[in-house]
């Protein structure tokens, strides 16, 4: 039980430390725009390399150029 408990923990905590840390960075972009705009990985499950998601809301990019 306690490994179970230990476990949860842990992952909690790097749940937090990710959240914290892309915080971090909106405000680091928000404080220097010389740097350009904060850009979210998001869309397709986050899996740049797949050309299929699961869903019909992914379309590749790279294949457009082909």
């Amino acid at each position: 039980m306690t490994t179970y408990l230990v476990a949860m923990g842990i992952i909690l905590v790097i749940l937090l430390a990710w959240v914290a840390v892309q915080q971090a960075a909106r405000l680091f972009f928000h404080r220097h725009p010389e740097f350009g705009s904060y850009r979210e990985k998001v869309g397709c499950c986050g899996n740049h390399g797949s050309h299929d998601c699961g869903g019909d809301s992914c379309s590749n990019s790279s294949a457009d150029d082909t």
